[in-house]
């Protein structure tokens, strides 16, 4: 019994398994034809989106990827591929700001600050591709991260109707863990598309690029949601929350005590229909005739007395 246990469980996590490579295989295959990883094979494109990450990790150590990144940046804009770099990233805490450090280190490499455009609010990969369409009214533009980041965005971009192109800048060589984590990450993408069919956590006004901004050196830069609004919306949204949880109790509270209240009175209505029955019929029992008593029933026969 147990051995047959242990083989089924094992059959059940080698299918999921399979699922989880085939699915996300079938998501590299579906993007291929539109990941460069030459500069100069990238199409002529008004903005990159440039998709944010920190730029250390936790041990103080600088973060390759984000290095790639920038550097991938930097060559697109400079070979003339694209004229406006889109910063998307995470400023969910206020000592954590994805835009505004790239914005710094772009600016120190020579990229003019009335080119580059702050998405504060890129939270995910999702929020940050639907975000360029539906915020930045642009359908056509270059997304610049690694390969595998590439093509889970673009999944997502084609999801949603959204014309794309990416530019797979390098990755550093070990990135085994990464990319097992990707492979979740990418079942979360297909949850997120198919099954809850999310939108961005915050979209706000329409502001297409270009637009007639002028913006000095010292500025935070273009964005369209900036940090107080952020932060606004997050302590907005735990209120909701707790709002809801809230609601969500005192609806259950309500609902158990109807259900109890219609339970007592439908045991106190059956308990009463059961005493008005066993009264009725105990009258109709009183009130009946008493039945006639029997005639005694003569002997059948001769009599041997009688002569």
């Amino acid at each position: 019994m147990i051995k047959r246990l242990i083989a089924g469980v094992t059959g059940i996590v080698i299918l999921m398994l399979a699922v989880a490579i085939g699915l996300d295989q079938w998501i590299s295959l579906r993007t291929q034809p539109y990941i460069y990883d030459e500069v100069q094979t990238l199409p002529h494109r008004q903005v990159g989106v440039v998709l944010g990450t920190s730029k250390y990790y936790r041990t103080g150590v600088i973060n390759q990827y984000y290095l790639y990144r920038i550097q991938g940046a930097i060559n697109a804009y400079n070979s003339g591929k694209v004229k406006y770099l889109l910063l998307s990233g995470d400023n969910a805490q206020q000592s954590y700001n994805e835009p505004s450090t790239m914005r710094r280190d772009l600016i120190a490499a020579g990229i003019p600050a009335s080119d580059i455009v702050l998405d504060y609010a890129g939270f995910r990969t999702l929020d940050s591709i639907v975000r360029t369409r539906k915020v930045f009214d642009t359908n056509d533009f270059i997304i610049i991260t690694q390969r595998f980041h590439c093509e889970r965005a673009l999944f997502i971009a084609l999801h949603m109707g959204i014309q794309a192109q990416c530019f797979a800048v390098p990755s550093p060589k070990n990135m085994l863990t990464v990319r097992g984590r990707e492979i979740f990450a990418r079942l979360g993408a297909l949850t997120d598309l198919y099954l809850l069919k999310r939108e961005p956590r915050f979209l706000g006004p329409l502001i297409p690029i270009p637009a007639i901004h002028n913006i000095p050196d010292d500025a935070q830069g273009y964005p369209a949601v900036t940090p107080e609004q952020l932060l606004a919306l997050q302590q907005q949204l735990e209120a909701e929350k707790k709002a809801a949880i809230a609601k969500a109790a005192a609806d259950k509270a309500a609902a158990e005590k109807a259900a109890a209240d219609k339970a007592a009175a439908d045991e106190a209505a059956r308990i009463k229909a059961e005493q008005e029955a066993n009264e009725a019929a105990q009258a109709e029992t009183e009130d009946a005739e008493p039945a006639p008593k029997p005639e005694p029933v003569k002997p059948v026969g001769r009599n041997p007395f009688q002569q």
